[in-house]
């Protein structure tokens, strides 16, 4: 992993991520490993965690 990860809360949107990132389980375990990709925030979202854009037309404000 070269750059730190990088979070970013748009406006009326999603939660943007940056760089590399482990998705780890309850026991500590990597599950999976990301890079650049967005967090659902609106709890619209078919692929929860993951935003699919359902925000726009949920007409979410936050």
């Amino acid at each position: 992993m070269s750059d730190r990860p990088k979070i970013f809360v748009k406006p009326n949107g999603s939660i943007r991520v940056t760089g590399e990132v482990d998705f780890v389980d309850a026991d500590g375990k990597v599950i999976e490993t990301k890079e650049n990709f967005s967090l659902c925030r609106c709890g619209q979202s078919k692929e929860k965690p993951f935003c699919d854009g359902s925000h726009r037309d949920a007409g979410f404000q936050g």
